[in-house]
């Protein structure tokens, strides 16, 4: 029995297949209720590419595949239930450094990244805002 997806797993398939709306991507994601495993206390998150991903996942079955790649399977994973608005609205900007979020990590062909940029972090936190004091030659990580 093949397991029914959420609204966001909807927008991120149709998004990888080229017919999505990158805003409307951002929408749902930003209203989504998202599983973001947790140890000892303090969320998941991975550096790559210079940035810190915030791994969450749109329900407990990729967060369950995630666990398993992981060999995380002896006891239960924590998780938080959280907006996706508040991750990249409060979460992210509080790492003091250049962060995004990451969608189903572990999903084959169902993994979305949502860099730290102008229109899905504060512009504080997005790496390609320009300092509003300065003469437009900001430093790229709008700070």
């Amino acid at each position: 029995m093949e397991h029914a997806r959420t609204a966001l797993a909807e927008r991120i398939a149709e998004q990888r297949a080229g017919v999505g709306d990158p805003r409307a991507l951002v929408g749902e994601m930003r209203r989504s209720v998202l599983l973001v495993p947790s140890v000892d206390g303090r969320l998941w998150s991975a550096h790559s590419g210079g940035v810190r991903w915030v791994c969450a996942f749109t329900d407990e079955t990729a967060l369950a595949r995630f666990a398993e790649q992981r060999g995380m399977t002896e006891r239960p994973l924590d998780y938080a239930a959280l907006l996706g608005a508040r991750i990249v609205d409060e979460i992210v900007p509080g790492l003091g450094e250049p962060a995004g979020l990451a969608v189903d990590i572990a999903t084959e062909d169902g993994s979305m990244f949502f860099p730290p940029v102008t229109g899905i972090v504060p512009d504080e936190a997005a790496v390609d805002a320009v300092d509003a004091g300065s003469d437009g030659e900001g430093d790229g990580r709008g700070r």
